[in-house]
């Protein structure tokens, strides 16, 4: 018999099942508890320093003894710890239940449950009722908040839509700055057949301060890192497809393993014609977004390709030119590798060097948005030369019909990425020669009319300047993605990937050019001020109007500035003056 030295208290019909290691001077303040047991039967008091024994061992848990010779625990915490603001929330809840002698039973869903237990914050609060509805519920919160002086924010409808997988009605308010959401789970059985995955089983009783297991395997499954679901998970991806998505975003985000049958369901015709058929792209385009944004994106592309979803999520529009190959997914996927490790390499910093406070340019935009469309820009890298003819037969390029039609993201980020594409031919073609200050070769690209009468010995850090003024503050993305297809004509091959694309020396690329280009004092070149305007430049030329003329004037006046930094207005002025006067003697 295993020893006890604790004093234990139960009122329970039914097993307690704890699912916890008792570690030497341990304090066990939190139960998890069957599902079947009734509420008001429970009550534990273990309160005492235990021994090196394990005193309670009920057979989940020897299960889960039993799996840890083959699979890694993860660190989950004995109790949830809420935040002030949690505890004001909750306090809010059970008072308007007191007020109005409600007997509903108050318990926040599976997600905010995991991240608390593996020692994360979260601010996305779902509660679910067990017998109102949640419009019912907020009125209730709304009219006893108007007893005590306070008021309700934000309150809405969000109506049930099953053709789109949303089953039931969801409201919302907003409390304490915080958005909570309420639904009514009236069906006892659906706690288990509407939770999609194991650990999202695990519930958090506000009346209780207890965490509930209704599938009795989710703590052991968040555990010991598994996505799992409860129902067969064909039957658990045909009811609702996006459950595909959020399974390779769990997987992902928390470095779990995916389940063999689970992996079978999501690959297999029927669950890919559901996704491509009964989700919208916009509830699509916000799960890749989520992934592309965490903290392992290659991991969720890696999932989405080996799972064989790459062309339902990613769709491309019909007649592209030239065809995409069907293999071209996996040069996505080595381009989105090599800048991710490139990033890190790297060092975040290098994306906003302007900022003092690195810690919070990595964390917080604008460094978090330029990291999002790099990878955004490499996973696309294979398609920037593809277009498609719309109904009009104009020409569109294929990387605007994802993020528009297929993933329905904001038309920003489809003209960023496309900007950064547009530019690596002009990039490659002035790597060289930042590389080793030495003359600008330009024999493979058209820079422009408006360059030909530069200087050789300006001309690096004129086209430099344009460049940059072009793409702006998103210029060392540009870089980055260039640095994966330098030298000029590089592509991705099976020898580059197996090397890893050298990216030691990609870095060292990058890092040399970088300092290259904010040596020549460039690197807010978008913010230097002209040093004269368009009615200076029409006084020159003795113009009454503006036109074509004036514009391309004020492109080379920005010529002779970049050219020669020190210069003046009146120097600029004097070189118009004189240029103009030879251009008129010569015609």
């Amino acid at each position: 018999m295993l020893s006890l030295n604790n004093a234990i208290k139960l009122k329970a019909k039914a097993p307690l099942l704890l699912h916890s290691f008792t570690l030497p001077t341990t304090k066990i303040t939190l139960a998890f508890r069957s599902v079947s047991t009734p509420l008001n039967e429970i009550a534990l008091s273990l309160n005492t320093t235990t021994s090196n024994t394990i005193p309670f061992l009920p057979s989940p848990f020897l299960r889960c003894r039993a799996a840890m010779t083959t699979a890694a625990c993860v660190q989950v915490k004995e109790q949830i710890e809420l935040t002030e603001t949690e505890k004001k929330i909750f306090d809010r809840l059970l008072n308007t239940l007191r007020h109005f002698n409600l007997q509903t039973q108050l318990r926040v869903a599976g997600g905010w449950v995991r991240d608390k237990l593996l020692g994360k914050e979260c601010y996305d609060i779902d509660i679910a009722l067990d017998n109102m509805l949640g419009s019912e519920f907020v009125d209730k919160v709304q009219e006893y908040l108007s007893t005590t002086g306070e008021v309700a924010q934000g309150l809405a409808v969000i109506p049930s839509n099953p053709e789109q997988s949303k089953h039931l009605e969801t409201a919302r308010m907003r409390l304490f700055d915080l958005w909570i959401d309420f639904v009514n789970l009236r069906c006892e059985d659906y706690r288990i057949n509407g939770v999609f995955f194991s650990f999202l089983s695990l519930f958090y009783n506000i009346n209780t301060n207890l965490v509930e297991d209704f599938t009795k395997r989710g703590l052991e499954d968040l555990k010991f890192g598994r996505i799992v679901t409860p129902l067969p998970p064909k039957a658990t991806f045909l009811d609702d497809p996006l459950r595909v998505l959020r399974a390779i975003r769990f997987g992902a985000r928390f470095d779990f393993t995916l389940d063999e049958e689970l992996k079978k369901a999501a690959a297999c015709d029927d669950v890919k014609t559901a996704l491509a058929a009964k989700i919208s792209r916009e509830r699509i385009g916000t799960e890749i977004d989520l992934m592309i944004s965490g903290n392992q994106p290659v991991k969720a592309i890696d999932y989405i390709c080996d799972l064989t979803l790459f062309w339902v999520v990613f769709s491309l529009p019909p007649k592209v030119e030239p065809a995409v190959s069907e293999e071209c997914y996996r040069l996505s996927a080595a381009y989105l590798d090599a800048s991710w490790k490139l990033i890190q390499l790297i060092g975040c910093s290098n994306f906003d060097v302007s900022n003092e406070n690195v810690k919070e340019i990595f964390l917080f935009s604008p460094q978090d948005e330029q990291r999002r469309l790099c990878l955004y820009s490499a996973l696309f890298l294979p398609l920037r030369s593809d277009a498609y003819k719309d109904r009009k037969d104009k020409k569109i390029p294929v990387v605007n019909y994802i993020f528009r039609d297929s993933l329905k993201r904001k038309a920003s980020d489809a003209d960023t990425v496309m900007n950064i594409h547009k530019s690596l031919e002009k990039f490659l073609s002035l790597i060289p020669s930042l590389l080793s200050n030495e003359d600008i070769q330009l024999t493979e690209v058209d820079w422009g009319r408006e360059f030909d009468d530069v200087h050789f010995t300006s001309k690096l850090r004129v086209l430099t300047g344009f460049l940059l003024r072009e793409i702006k503050d998103f210029w060392r993305v540009a870089l980055l993605i260039s640095t994966l297809l330098y030298p000029t004509g590089t592509e991705c091959s099976q020898d580059i990937i197996d090397k890893h694309f050298q990216l030691d020396k990609r870095k060292n690329i990058f890092v040399s050019v970088d300092n290259a280009i904010v040596k020549l004092g460039l690197e807010k070149v978008w913010d230097l001020k002209p040093l004269v305007n368009g009615k200076d430049i029409m006084n020159v030329l003795q113009l009454k109007v503006g036109g074509p003329l004036v514009r391309e004037w004020q492109q080379k006046a920005l010529s002779w500035q970049l050219a020669h930094p020190s210069g003046t207005a009146e120097e600029c002025l004097d070189w118009m003056k004189e240029t103009h006067s030879k251009r008129i003697k010569m015609e």
